[in-house]
């Protein structure tokens, strides 16, 4: 028994370990090597620009290649770390970023070492994400930290995580796919509003009125150009979208013919009202509302899929048991078409001649999707928690 313990801790520990090192040291690594902080500097210059009053959804091309996207609310968030010395702010940020991610999903109403694999399955992207110094894991942590504390009647933060990651980078909004899990909805929609109020006026603080209502005037017109620039895009719309573009070449996709049935089936497992109640149930919509806003979204990327890729770990590790070969198998699709066809150990052929330009990145994420959906339609939940229970 204690062998058998210490071998558990071992493999816990281990896995802690790769999921904060592999990605500090490859920053740490960029950084001594000089290499380009380029998506960081345009993070730092968010919270710069707002203090500044400088337009935030312009060029900066004597700071940094490509633009801002993200709210005024996002320079709050960065402050901390835009302060310090590059060489420092980022290794931070980073790691910031990884933590948050990791405490959501040790948050999830899971055993221990079931979270872990999940840790152990999404290392990889975390790794990709972070070597672009992005923000997505603390997006996925958003998500999920609403899940947890509307499971757990704290509606009051649960409408901050909304808010916050609504307001940085829109994906936030998501969150309210819980909504009728929460025992006080009234609560929560005042809180909401509050929110909503804080963070709206909060970034004026360090700038001014009259800038931070323009900065939100200038913020739509530029998702709304960026949402364009995206369908043409080599780096963006990796997605289902981008995905059905490209393998029946249609040059001018209607993303509403494909997002409008998406969503429909979305929305169906709702229609069981009796099995909101259930764990596996909520689980299920949770792993649905991360992939579901990745391969639907034309701003996806491949740093974007620490959120899919968690969102598949979530529904693995609340299958019914045993496991069938057909869940194995998507499992292992989903690591190596998803997670590791953009790596160095993926062959460079079939990734540049057909994962990419065929956006088939987001294809294990849609199968799986899918399936999520039939199993919320008919899974027994109330079977299921009674065995649980009665274990």
């Amino acid at each position: 028994m204690t062998f058998s313990l210490n071998r558990a801790t071992a493999a816990r520990n281990a896995i802690y370990f790769l999921w904060f090192s592999i990605s500090l040291f490859l920053v740490i690594k960029t950084v001594c090597s000089h290499q380009s902080l380029n998506n960081y500097l345009i993070f730092k210059h968010n919270f710069l620009n707002v203090t500044q009053q400088l337009n935030l959804y312009v060029q900066q091309p004597e700071y940094y290649y490509d633009r801002n996207h993200y709210g005024p609310v996002f320079s709050l968030l960065i402050a901390p770390f835009a302060l310090l010395p590059d060489s420092i702010g980022v290794v931070l940020w980073v790691f910031f970023n990884a933590l948050f991610l990791f405490l959501a999903i040790k948050k999830l109403p899971i055993k221990s070492n079931l979270s872990d694999y999940i840790l152990l399955l999404c290392t990889n992207e975390l790794v990709g994400s972070s070597l672009y110094f992005q923000f997505n894991p603390s997006i996925a942590a958003f998500i999920i930290f609403t899940f947890y504390f509307i499971n757990t009647k704290q509606d009051f933060w649960a409408a901050l995580m909304i808010m916050l990651g609504t307001m940085t980078k829109l994906y936030g909004i998501v969150g309210l796919a819980f909504f009728f899990f929460s025992d006080h909805k009234l609560k929560l929609i005042i809180s909401l509003i509050f929110w909503s109020a804080v963070l709206f006026v909060l970034p004026m603080a360090i700038s001014s009125p009259t800038f931070i209502m323009q900065t939100y005037r200038d913020w739509y017109y530029d998702l709304v150009a960026k949402n364009t620039e995206n369908m043409s895009s080599e780096m963006q719309n990796i997605s289902v979208l981008g995905m059905i573009a490209r393998v029946f070449k249609i040059n001018k996709l209607n993303n509403l013919a494909v997002i409008a049935p998406a969503l429909l089936l979305f929305l169906l497992p709702y229609c069981r009202i009796s099995a909101y109640r259930y764990t596996g149930y909520r689980l299920l919509l949770l792993a649905s509302v991360l992939i579901f806003t990745v391969i639907f979204s034309s701003s996806a990327e491949s740093p974007t899929y620490v959120i899919a890729l968690t969102g598949v770990g979530i529904w693995f590790m609340n299958l019914k048991r045993p496991v069938t070969k057909f869940e194995i198998f998507l499992l292992v699709l989903a690591i190596i078409l998803t997670s590791f066809s953009t790596s160095d150990i993926f062959p460079e052929f079939l990734t540049m001649n057909y994962v990419n330009p065929y956006r088939l990145k987001s294809l294990p994420c849609l199968i799986i999707w899918l399936k999520i959906i039939c199993e919320m339609l008919t899974r027994n939940f109330e079977a299921e928690d009674r065995i649980v229970t009665a274990s």
